[in-house]
């Protein structure tokens, strides 16, 4: 398949960022690391190998991107508060330097693009679908983390915070701002029921919740007691997902 390694500089970040990109054809699907993992990640756990059917086909390409989450969520020196407000400089590298990049990658200045990932990866994927459903069409998360307050063990009087919270912010979704949700994305959340996926089933059963009570279009589907939340069974998830939703 297609590899190509990308470097690309972001001013609200203050360096480059690297991307890798998988395939030349097909819908676009960015994919998040997880708890503070390279951006080359998906690689070397198999994941590409997994969906090289699908990219060697050209029904999707995927770009697998760096993240900062060691400056932000996960910097445990940092108030809450100032670790959403660092969020926003990788918001700003999302919005301003990777979607255009991926449109004149795909040659198509509207096309919409998929979001996916695993643990806190699974967690930009919701929230940016979420905050952007006119951009991000689909976003597949994986045993994620969802919950900002478990996340940061506490919680931040400030918007910056809040608008990056799924768990505060889709239960006051109303009207116009609800309906644009409604009517632009779809959410599939995973997650399996065997060990050390206790938390993720919690925080992933909560937000189907809040989703199905705000009629947001999503499919929650539990695996067996078998399924932890490792790569074996990440890639197996991510085939299956994909290949039903953007691959038909």
């Amino acid at each position: 398949m297609q590899r190509r390694h990308l470097k690309i500089f972001s001013p609200a970040i203050g360096r480059d960022m690297n991307i890798l990109v998988f395939g030349h054809l097909g819908a676009p699907v960015i994919a998040f690391p997880t708890y503070g993992t390279p951006y080359h990640e998906y690689e070397d756990h198999g994941m590409m190998t997994t969906l090289a059917h699908l990219i060697d086909d050209g029904k999707i390409r995927v770009y697998c991107l760096e993240s900062i989450d060691h400056e932000s969520w996960l910097h445990t020196h940092l108030d809450p508060h100032w670790r959403a407000v660092r969020h926003h400089a990788y918001q700003d590298f999302m919005m301003n330097n990777v979607v255009p990049l991926v449109r004149q990658d795909c040659q198509d200045d509207g096309i919409r693009l998929a979001v996916m990932g695993c643990d806190l990866g699974a967690f930009h994927a919701i929230n940016f679908a979420l905050k952007f459903p006119d951009i991000f069409h689909y976003a597949l998360g994986m045993s994620g983390l969802y919950d900002a307050d478990a996340l940061c063990n506490g919680t931040a009087d400030s918007l910056d915070y809040y608008y990056n919270n799924p768990m505060a912010y889709i239960a006051n979704l109303e009207e116009d701002e609800l309906s644009h949700v409604q009517e632009n994305t779809h959410i599939t959340l995973v997650c399996g029921q065997g060990e050390w996926d206790e938390r993720s089933r919690d925080e992933t059963g909560r937000l189907a919740a809040q989703l199905a009570e705000k009629e947001i279009s999503h499919e929650y589907d539990l695996w067996g007691f078998d399924v932890t939340p490792d790569w074996y069974w990440w890639n197996k998830q991510a085939d299956f997902h994909l290949s039903k939703t953007l691959a038909g």
